[in-house]
């Protein structure tokens, strides 16, 4: 299955969770939100929600400012 990840294609054997996801890339999520095909999942629902084929992520940092 190949999943996009802000714009860059990730091959994977099996089907995974958000949070799996993360820890695949070796991403932080501290600081971050998640869309999922222009959706933005809760933080709670990242364990739980599995990804499918083709599906489109985005990952934002959160930037400080003023």
């Amino acid at each position: 299955m190949n999943i996009l990840v802000n714009e860059e294609s990730h091959p994977f054997s099996q089907p995974l969770t958000l949070l799996a996801l993360l820890n695949e890339l070796a991403l932080n999520p501290a600081g971050s939100a998640l869309a999922v095909n222009q959706v933005i999942i809760p933080r709670d629902n990242w364990p739980a929600h599995l990804l499918e084929d083709g599906d489109e992520i985005l990952l934002f940092q959160a930037i400080a400012g003023g």
